[in-house]
């Protein structure tokens, strides 16, 4: 039988359920099924919403880019992020993936005038009272490795904090860093829009 969980990976966590010395993974936090596994991958310094399931066709729907699920990304960059880097980033990009150049395609971005949005990190990004920060949002249909923090640093802002907070309509809404929920298949498929 299939099944499904919603899980805000935090900072510094392994996306594996398979230990590495001194370092968090998956196991530290979920107690599910042995046979689901993450369907993607989120870097060890970034957070937010990671399915984990036993059903490889929505692994293949999700990760085929041929699909092009929508995933959307909140970015703390360094700096005053400006409608030109806004611009550059929704035009796409050229990025160095595995030695190559990558174009990104084109993707939606907005500048959000709150970082209160975000709840706290453990431990909190590194603060400088001299250089501002601002917060981000990012909708992207591809997702190559690190591609957004590559994105945001090309364009001059690196990326300080990075969540991804949905995948279509599917969202961390009430689930707090280190926790989990099971989800049902028809409600899953649905807010993925498979």
């Amino acid at each position: 039988m299939d099944k499904y969980y919603i899980f805000n990976k935090p900072y510094r966590v392994m996306c594996q359920f398979t230990s590495e010395p001194e370092k968090k993974n998956l196991s530290d936090y979920l107690n599910i099924d042995k046979e689901a596994y993450p369907i993607g991958r989120l870097d060890f310094d970034s957070e937010g919403l990671l399915i984990i399931t036993n059903d490889r066709r929505l692994n293949y729907r999700l990760l085929n880019p041929k699909f092009h699920h929508q995933r959307t990304y909140l970015v703390q960059v360094e700096g005053l992020f400006d409608n030109n880097a806004v611009n550059l980033l929704q035009r796409g990009i050229d990025i160095n993936i595995n030695g190559g150049i990558f174009k990104t395609t084109s993707c939606k971005v907005e500048i959000l005038e709150n970082a209160t949005t975000l709840y706290e990190r453990v431990p909190p990004i590194r603060f400088r009272a001299n250089i501002p920060t601002s917060l981000i949002k990012i909708y992207l249909t591809e997702g190559k490795n690190r591609q957004v923090r590559k994105m945001t640093a090309k364009v001059g802002f690196p990326a300080l904090r990075l969540l991804r907070f949905a995948i279509e309509d599917l969202t961390l809404e009430g689930i707090m860093p280190g926790e989990y929920k099971e989800i049902g298949k028809e409600e899953i498929y649905h807010l993925l829009k498979i």
